[in-house]
């Protein structure tokens, strides 16, 4: 791809998203996208029965906007403006912190913790897909840019972002959502630019809010950001052309600076797909829990370990995820998402940890309180040793026979080191799809379509099957899934 002669790092990422083919994409990288589609698709369906997604499509139906013309609002009959479908599929994807993570490259780049990129990338563009009757190959193909530079902007920002509070899913989704509506809606080059200097204008969410519906509410504001930021620069809205390395700028401002070899002529080379890659999560809960997770399921199964049987649990790991996991005593299932000693007790107490496992009533059970008191959590020399692009944990079971069972885990199932199967992935779909009562029958021809997206004429063809009659479920944090 041609650069621009003027030297601007925003004028590179606008080449980018405008010039990028789609034949340029290479197939293992089509493939990887679709399989994190499919698994954002789920996440929606399971996320709108979340007391989260009840009070969102509460508050856009008092807005008076719900039209028969809009776009869908993922696992509901509402049709609404493409940027008000976009937020409700925003929050929906990751209200259960059940999406996919980002993997970083420097190893002070804190693995897992730049963003989730499909929670802001896709649902923009397949709303805006939607209302112009776009094909499966044009949402694909600005999928795929949108979460191309979103990974490579928050790989590149200074790790102090994350660090002092920021939440990047938020922050640097915006521009990413922008970088999708821009390339679905035909921008040219200075229409890019404009799209991302109002997205980032926007960029905005607090980590403080971990554990709460704000963290959801986060990827679907950045849904929204990119679809407003689209459209105003369609209609001529201005903005400064420089806004990633200006002195004021997002760099800058959110992070203190940025790593420009880590953005400047990267993109597309390799595809963050491709390499380093991106995990996608077998629990509901935040991704560095998983290796942990993955590791204390094999110890369990292999020595047959009861809840009886347990003295106490040391879990060791590096002090970037004690920065994440800050609830030890939680008290809901939000905040259980966030609790390495929840998901610790609840594996050692059902041997499983799904949807059904984190609901406020079995956060609350007396047993569950009572397991996580054997469980010691903190920083491990060895796993602070190991840097933080990885999610480095140490295990130690202390048993009521005095035998000690102990191991370690780098990484956790469904990354690309020990990646799902695309038959894994369509298991996790359906239970998703049922959790959020969609007929078995649709979810079937959803996996179809989506292994098939760059095949399918015009996107309505996929969103029609994610429209459920379901009404909300009253004085639940949570529906009941159907279809097993």
């Amino acid at each position: 791809m041609p650069r621009n002669t003027e030297p601007s790092l925003t004028a590179y990422v606008a080449e980018f998203i405008v010039g990028t083919r789609a034949s340029a994409i290479p197939a293992d990288v089509t493939h990887l996208g679709k399989r994190s589609i499919l698994d954002g698709i789920g996440l929606a369906l399971a996320g709108s029965v979340a007391e989260s997604g009840q009070l969102v499509r509460k508050h856009l139906r008092s807005l008076g906007c719900a039209t028969t013309q809009g776009s869908t609002v993922i696992g509901s009959s509402m049709k609404l403006p493409a940027r008000f479908a976009a937020f409700a599929n925003g929050v929906a994807i990751h209200a259960d912190d059940y999406d996919d993570t980002q993997l970083a490259v420097a190893r002070d780049r804190v693995y897992g913790l730049l963003t989730h990129p499909t929670a802001p990338a896709l649902p923009p563009v397949l709303a805006l897909g939607e209302r112009d009757r776009r094909s499966g190959r044009d949402v694909l193909t600005a999928y795929q840019v949108a979460v191309e530079v979103e990974t490579k902007i928050a790989e590149a920002i200074n790790p102090r972002h994350y660090q002092d509070g920021f939440h990047s899913t938020a922050t640097v989704g915006a521009i990413g959502a922008a970088a999708g509506a821009a390339r679905l809606l035909g921008f040219n080059h200075e229409q890019t630019r404009r799209a991302l200097g109002i997205a980032a204008s926007q960029a905005a969410g607090l980590r403080e809010n971990f554990g709460t519906m704000m963290k959801p509410f986060h990827a679907g504001r950045a849904c929204e950001s990119g679809v407003v930021a689209a459209e105003l620069a369609k209609l001529g809205f201005t903005a400064t052309p420089i806004i990633l390395e200006a002195g004021r700028g997002f760099f800058k401002a959110a992070g203190g600076g940025y790593d420009p070899q880590a953005i400047d002529g990267k993109l597309g080379k390799p595809w963050t797909f491709a390499f380093p890659g991106v995990s996608i999560k077998p629990h509901p809960s935040g991704s560095l829990t998983h290796p942990g997770m993955g590791l204390m399921l094999d110890l369990i199964l292999a020595h047959d370990i009861r809840p009886g049987d347990v003295r106490k649990v040391a879990v060791g790991v590096n002090r970037q995820n004690i920065n994440a996991l800050i609830h030890n005593r939680p008290t809901n299932e939000l905040q259980a998402k966030f609790s390495m000693q929840f998901c610790m007790a609840i594996l050692l107490l059902r041997r499983k940890a799904g949807l059904a496992e984190f609901t406020d009533e079995v956060v609350n059970r007396p047993e569950v309180k009572a397991m996580i008191e054997k469980i010691d959590y903190g920083v491990h020399p060895e796993a602070e040793a190991a840097g933080y692009e990885k999610m480095t944990t140490l295990i130690d079971i202390e048993l009521t026979d005095d035998r000690r069972i102990s191991g370690r885990a780098d990484f956790g199932k469904g990354s690309p080191a020990n990646p799902m199967s695309d038959n894994e992935l369509a298991n996790k779909f359906r239970e998703c799809a049922a959790w959020g009562r969609l007929p078995r029958a649709q979810a079937e021809k959803v996996i179809e379509l989506v292994f098939g997206l760059e095949k399918v004429k015009d996107i309505r063809a996929l969103t029609k099957l994610l429209v459920t009659g379901r009404k909300p479920a009253k004085n639940a944090s949570r529906a009941k899934p159907v279809n097993g």
